[in-house]
């Protein structure tokens, strides 16, 4: 999570107004990916609504990007929710984050509704799917 967090403080420089959302103390459900014992990128939901997961805390280490390491991250979650009974994820994310941006769209999350404390940070872009 450091290399995450050093990641989008360096996207956000002084105005990473998201980095309060980045709490892990309550996720039970992360995933991650190993190459060689090393880990080399993570994800995690946690539950949004009644029908509904959170897409969190994706990350996948420069030296693994291009490998779509990410697709499978999120492919498990997707599954992981589905498990749990729920039919939609929802996630945000900062506008300064065109690998995640591409990632998300190649999966099929669209456009959705600012939620929560997100509703009035500009930065914030909030995406869904439906599983």
């Amino acid at each position: 999570m450091k290399s995450l967090n050093l990641d989008l403080a360096g996207r956000d420089g002084a105005t990473h107004l998201l980095a309060e959302f980045n709490d892990i103390s309550n996720l039970n459900y992360v995933v991650l990916a190993l190459m060689k014992s090393k880990v080399i990128g993570c994800g995690a939901i946690s539950k949004h609504n009644f029908n509904s997961m959170e897409i969190k805390r994706m990350y996948v280490s420069p030296e693994a990007r291009g490998q779509r390491v990410g697709d499978k991250i999120l492919y498990e979650l997707e599954n992981w929710s589905k498990e749990l009974g729920n039919s939609r994820c929802v996630l945000f994310m900062g506008s300064k984050q065109p690998e995640a941006s591409k990632l998300y769209q190649r999966n099929n999350y669209g456009s959705t509704d600012k939620y929560g404390k997100l509703k009035d940070i500009p930065d914030s872009i909030c995406l869904a799917k439906d599983l």
